[in-house]
């Protein structure tokens, strides 16, 4: 028994809908707020990287297998609420295009990395923005982070037909800055000031000695030395000529 054309228009509308009910609600959200790393490390906060806490045990949902993706969305903060997931993961921008789209995909994993219970003395982390060996026009890549930001993150669950579920987006993330890094506090600026200023009049004390050792060297090695002085005696041969002395008379007897 078949619909006659005004009953399949009645049924349009009702499928349309329930169509766009069932693509909205096949969005699961998550109550989880990704942060950054409470671990004590040297290098939390760089300026090209930043930290996180993996999410561990945070998508045990009926929904997601184990080999669906889970993806870490970097956006930047005044694009992040206005993104979109993807439907499929070949039109997910690269890190190049953050400039021009606001976000990208990094850090592919799936739950079997995050499966919760105690970390024991393993530290599990996320680096963003730590490989530089891959293209920032690579799909994945998990290239340096262009700018300071801020960066709000967030994880995004895909598989072949789309989006599954999404986390909370991160609060703002700001990165060190070349020119925070340079900065001096005052009291040690002061003492390298004094340093300096010490071991410059020590290389003027130097020098002046060096250069009054080599002026005096060159006058007593270069300077006149009379023949003979005051002190000096000088001895003369006398030579008398035979000439000079006369015979002796002779007397007679």
């Amino acid at each position: 028994m078949g619909f006659s054309g005004g009953q399949s228009e009645l049924l349009t509308p009702p499928l349309l809908l329930l169509t766009c009910l069932q693509l909205g609600m096949g969005l699961e959200h998550i109550s989880y707020v990704p942060q950054l790393s409470r671990a004590t490390l040297a290098a939390k906060l760089t300026q090209t990287t930043f930290t996180l806490e993996q999410p561990q045990g945070h998508f045990r949902h009926l929904n997601i297998s184990d080999f669906d993706p889970i993806w870490l969305v970097v956006a930047r903060s005044d694009a992040a609420q206005n993104i979109t997931a993807p439907q499929r993961v070949e039109d997910s921008p690269v890190p190049a295009d953050l400039p021009q789209t606001g976000y990208y995909l990094t850090l592919m994993a799936n739950r079997a990395l995050y499966p919760g219970g105690q970390p024991g003395n393993q530290l599990r982390v996320l680096r963003v923005g730590n490989d530089t060996s891959c293209s920032p026009k690579t799909r994945g890549c998990n290239h340096p982070l262009p700018g300071p930001g801020p960066y709000r993150v967030k994880f995004l669950v895909m598989n072949d037909r789309g989006p599954l579920a999404e986390t909370e987006w991160s609060s703002e993330t700001r990165l060190q800055q070349a020119e925070a890094l340079q900065a001096t506090p005052g009291p040690r600026r002061a003492g390298v000031l004094v340093i300096i200023a010490i071991l410059s009049v020590l290389l003027a004390v130097i020098l002046t000695a060096l250069l009054a050792l080599l002026i005096y060297a060159c006058y007593d090695t270069c300077g006149s030395t009379p023949i003979s002085g005051p002190g000096e005696s000088v001895f003369m041969r006398r030579y008398n000529p035979h000439h000079m002395f006369s015979s002796p008379a002779v007397r007679g007897s």
